[in-house]
């Protein structure tokens, strides 16, 4: 969701650098793209609707050959995406990108129409650069020479109007040769190089350049220029920042020979889960963290995040004997919640800058409850804020629809029960060996579900062709139906909802009709039984049923009221939702595939969700 690129160098080429630096940043989501550039003295803007390419066209000619630059790629919130609403926006001397939403921007706006401040956008973001260039001409005044400190005293005195969030990359007409650079709950690192330096809202867009960065923290101010970063505090007093590198290279982030990443990150899938079990099994994946002084926990989490929440919450009260409350982060904030010293407030974000979740952590730790962070990023804004963290490492995800992201949280969850499993006693040796081997198996179970791409692109064929569908299961199998229709719509664009099977019949079974596909997840063996009823419910209606099994259950009793039978290994429950996942992913990787989507850039969806 919304990228930030700025630039500054000793040498010209700013624009080409920024705009390269800018496609990297294409698989967060957007709708619009932007540059502003400095040049003899003036500062030019460049917009585009749609895609990085439109204004790589626009600018492809223009004779524009500038050592500073700052771009952004937008993802709407205020106002329809188009070239008026994207960004930079430039009020008088001040020229800005900015990530994330200025709450209180409308009552901010109408102050500023009342001093005769005019507005060309609908967005908060033109508000905010207006209101820093109103401050600014309130406190200079005359000719007077204007310092970088009184800069940043300027933008940390308009900030302290803004309420929300915001990642500000700021040009000023006359520091032309500078980037000032402040963020409030919304990321923003500043990178450096031997060519120039660098701010950005992700180090993945300038790995090509350098992989040096300093973590940028709320109420700090950086002046960027092409040879030299100060860092000031809240107090406009310059400080010492650590210089960190980024363990990732940029070939990472390429698709090595996949037809799009989310093909290759399915792919990655039975590397990345297998090395979580192995840490597990060697004792390091919860070194210090005793799960078993907790009498409850809260999983908090938005999304595919929050359903495998749904799959830990199953086998942690199951095999853990604890109660398990799994909130959404955007509702847990604005409820009544019993949070308190007894509770492990667990939080799940695959980029670690979830906004909705980022302020549900800090809610958490305000009501007293340990808080642990499950995330894929080490130098995200929730792995530092929370007391303890668990990195999944599962590498870079670029397609916008997880995959390896919600299957390593799934992995870390499932490791958690077993281990809660084990110091309550409630798992004997035979059977914790039993897991243990599947643990170590579980490469060769995944690689030999990913050679099924026959079988399901038979079934995306038929599915292709629908305009509804329909996921049931029970109990743990209903959670997974819930990431499977979740994945179908994201990518597909075909409307598909979850139901617990039981439920299907109080109401939503009218919706079924001849030819309507529902895929049944019956894994469960102590409720078999019942799914398949339900199976035969919708089946006796006319729905084309399509069953996703553990191999020795495809007997006559499936086969009578099945079209198609997707067979799974028959293993434990702390490794049967990483095969399920496998095969749903699959299922709606190609109904998007035959349906022509862009895959891994779905419509209206953001990679990282920064705003609230």
């Amino acid at each position: 969701m919304c990228g930030i690129i700025g630039y500054v160098g000793e040498k010209t080429g700013a624009k080409d650098i920024a705009i390269n630096c800018l496609r990297k940043l294409e698989y967060r989501g957007y709708d619009s793209a932007g540059i502003a550039l400095s040049l003899n003295n003036e500062i030019c803007v460049y917009k585009a609707s749609g895609k990085i390419l439109n204004l790589a066209d626009k600018v492809k000619d223009s004779d524009i050959d500038s050592k500073l630059a700052i771009a952004h790629t937008r993802w709407a919130t205020h106002g329809t995406p188009n070239e008026v609403n994207a960004h930079p926006h430039k009020c008088g001397k001040v020229t800005l990108v900015h990530n994330g939403i200025i709450e209180n921007y409308l009552e901010i706006k109408n102050e500023l129409l009342n001093k005769g401040v005019n507005f060309s956008s609908s967005t908060d973001t033109e508000v905010a650069c207006a209101y820093i260039n109103y401050v600014y001409n309130e406190k200079i005044s005359g000719n007077r020479s204007v310092t970088a400190e009184d800069r940043v005293k300027i933008i940390k005195e308009a900030c302290t109007r803004f309420t929300g969030s915001y990642a500000f990359a700021i040009i000023f007409e006359d520091s032309q040769d500078e980037i000032y650079a402040t963020r409030k709950n919304s990321p923003l690192i500043i990178g450096m190089s031997k060519e120039g330096n660098f701010v950005t809202s992700d180090i993945s867009s300038v790995l090509e350049y350098t992989n040096k960065y300093i973590e940028l923290e709320f109420d700090e101010y950086a002046v960027i220029s092409s040879n030299e970063i100060k860092v000031y505090n809240k107090d406009a007093k310059i400080i010492e920042k650590e210089i960190k590198e980024a363990m990732l290279s940029a070939t990472e982030y390429e698709k090595n020979g996949y037809e799009h990443y989310m093909l290759k990150e399915m792919n990655e899938q039975p590397q990345v889960i297998y090395n979580i079990f192995e840490k597990y099994i060697n004792g390091k994946l919860f070194e210090n963290i005793d799960f078993s002084k907790y009498k409850k926990f809260d999983i908090i989490a938005c999304g595919s995040a929050m359903h495998a929440g749904l799959v830990g919450k199953a086998l942690i009260e199951k095999y853990g004997n604890i109660a398990v409350n799994v909130e959404i982060a955007s509702e847990y904030r604005y409820k009544k919640v019993f949070t308190n010293s007894d509770t492990l407030a667990m939080v799940i974000s695959q980029s670690g800058e979830t906004a909705d979740t980022l302020a549900a952590l800090k809610l958490a730790k305000k009501m007293g409850a340990d808080t642990l962070a499950i995330v894929n990023v080490p130098y995200s804004s929730i792995a530092r804020e929370a007391d303890m963290c668990i990195y999944t490492n599962a590498g870079p995800e670029i397609a916008v629809a997880t995959t390896k992201g919600y299957a390593t949280q799934v992995a870390v969850l499932s490791c958690i029960a077993l281990e809660l499993s084990i110091k309550s006693d409630l798992i004997d040796k035979q059977n914790y060996q039993k897991v243990i081997e599947e643990f170590k198996s579980v490469k060769q179970y995944l690689c030999n579900l990913l050679k099924n791409k026959a079988e399901y692109e038979d079934i995306a064929k038929y599915i292709a062709k629908k305009d509804d569908l329909y996921y049931i299961g029970r109990e743990i199998d209903y959670s997974l139906c819930m990431e499977g229709s979740l994945k179908l719509k994201e990518i597909s664009y075909i409307h598909s909802e979850a139901y617990p099977a039981g439920e299907l019949k109080h109401g939503t079974i009218s919706l079924i009709d001849r030819g309507t596909p529902v895929i049944a997840i019956i894994t469960n063996d102590s409720i078999y039984e019942k799914t398949i009823s339900n199976v035969e419910e919708v089946k006796a209606r006319g729905a084309y049923t399509i069953i996703i099994a553990n191999e020795y259950k495809n007997n006559k009793q499936i086969t009578d009221f099945s079209n198609v039978v997707l067979n799974i290994p028959d293993v434990s429950d702390f490794i049967q939702p990483l095969l399920v996942a496998v095969v749903i992913q699959y299922i709606a990787y190609e109904v998007a595939k035959i349906k022509g989507c862009d895959i891994d850039k779905p419509k209206n969806l953001a990679k990282s969700v920064t705003v609230e």
